[in-house]
């Protein structure tokens, strides 16, 4: 009876010793860190004019470069879909053979003319940008390595202008032409992988306002520029 009595003390010593012991709690993992892609950007590209009088040809490198910063604003719980918005510059030149020269009134000429009529011509405008985008990728919080593809729309003032005609004899020099469409706008796509994205951008409206050469031809030309854009976290 003693043994017994000893038996059943021990059984429930031990029932509520396992009774106090809780189970450890597992680690709560974060799978969604609401992160954003806010992005500093830089742009290098070749300058393309389309839609150009007739003769008109381009020459040299016609360079881009721009820079800026976008604000990324996801719109799905993976947040893989986003627009973005935000602000840059841009520096364009332009080698071609449309001339800007001033006739003695102050009146501008436009021309059409062959490369053994001058020794060098050149225009180039500085702009600042409001960039909008919408975005995908298949990015996630840990890994900032991922495909994307970017479409949007940048809208661009003018802040400044000038055109350089040297013919040899005399050099025409015009800052900030009134032809000239401050306000420039047009599409963009970006797409690649990680640091590295092909660019294109193809201008909507014209360069120049409503011009003629000296030939009649109306100037409606537009431009499009081809090259790689940067994204830096």
């Amino acid at each position: 009876m003693r043994l017994f009595f000893s038996c059943l003390f021990l059984i429930s010593f031990f029932n509520v010793f396992s009774q106090e012991e809780k189970p450890q709690e597992k680690p709560v993992i974060k799978i969604d860190s609401l992160y954003r892609e806010d992005q500093f950007y830089f742009t290098v590209g070749y300058n393309l004019l389309t839609q150009t009088p007739e003769g008109l040809k381009q020459d040299k490198f016609s360079a881009e470069i721009s820079a800026g910063f976008l604000r990324d604003m996801p719109i799905n719980k993976k947040r893989t879909v986003a627009i973005a918005a935000g602000l840059g510059l841009t520096y364009q030149n332009y080698f071609q053979n449309l001339t800007i020269s001033e006739s003695q009134d102050g009146t501008l000429i436009y021309g059409v003319n062959d490369y053994n009529e001058f020794v060098s011509n050149k225009y180039r405008q500085y702009l600042v940008d409001l960039p909008i985008e919408f975005r995908w990728r298949n990015s996630t919080y840990e890994s900032h390595k991922f495909w994307r593809v970017y479409a949007g729309l940048k809208l661009s003032y003018v802040l400044a202008s000038k055109s350089v005609v040297d013919d040899g004899e005399n050099t025409y020099i015009v800052r900030n032409n009134s032809d000239i469409n401050r306000f420039q706008y047009g599409a963009t796509i970006s797409a690649g992988y990680n640091t590295w994205n092909a660019y294109l951008y193809y201008g909507l409206n014209p360069l120049f306002k409503d011009v003629k050469t000296v030939s009649g031809e109306s100037v409606k030309m537009k431009t499009m520029s081809v090259g790689l854009i940067f994204y830096i976290l």
